[in-house]
C-alpha cells in the first residue's frame, strides 16, 4: 500500500474520530445550556441539541472530505507525521472554531432571554398613584 494512501487512511479514522467525540461531547454537556437559553423547555432543548449535532457533522465531515485531498506525495514516515500534523491541526482548529461560535451565538440569545425576564415586572402592578399637587 502507498503511504500516501495511509497517510490518508489514518487522517480520516482520527478526524471523524474526533468530531464524533467533539459532537457526543458538546451534545450531552450543551443540553443543559440549551435548556437554560430556551427557559426550561426540554422538548425544545433537545429538538434544537439534535438540530446542532446534525449540522455540526455535515460541516466538519464535509470539511475532512475535503481537505483529504493532498498534491505531494508522501515518501516515507516523517511524511506521514508531517502531512497528517498538519492536516489534523486544521481539522480541531475548525472543530475549535464551529464549538466557539455555536457558544457566542447560544450565549447572545441567553443574554437576550435574559434582558427580556428583567423587563417584566415581578407582581402585577396593584393601583396607581395620582401625581403631587405641586408637581
Amino acid at each position: 500500500m502507498d503511504r500516501t494512501v495511509i497517510a490518508y487512511v489514518i487522517y480520516l479514522v482520527v478526524s471523524v474520530g474526533l468530531t464524533v467525540w467533539v459532537a457526543r461531547t458538546l451534545s450531552r454537556n450543551g443540553r443543559i445550556f440549551l435548556a437554560d437559553v430556551l427557559h426550561g423547555d426540554e422538548k425544545l432543548a433537545d429538538a434544537v441539541n439534535h438540530l446542532l449535532v446534525v449540522g455540526f457533522y455535515l460541516v466538519n465531515l464535509g470539511f475532512v472530505a475535503l481537505y483529504l485531498s493532498d498534491d505531494q506525495t508522501v515518501t516515507d514516515t516523517r511524511g506521514i507525521f508531517e502531512a497528517l500534523s498538519t492536516k489534523l491541526g486544521v481539522v480541531l482548529l475548525v472543530l475549535g472554531g464551529m464549538h466557539l461560535g455555536n457558544v457566542y451565538v447560544l450565549n447572545r440569545i441567553r443574554r437576550r432571554g435574559l434582558l427580556e425576564r428583567e423587563q417584566v415586572p415581578p407582581v402585577a402592578p396593584q393601583g396607581w398613584t395620582a401625581p403631587a399637587a405641586g408637581a
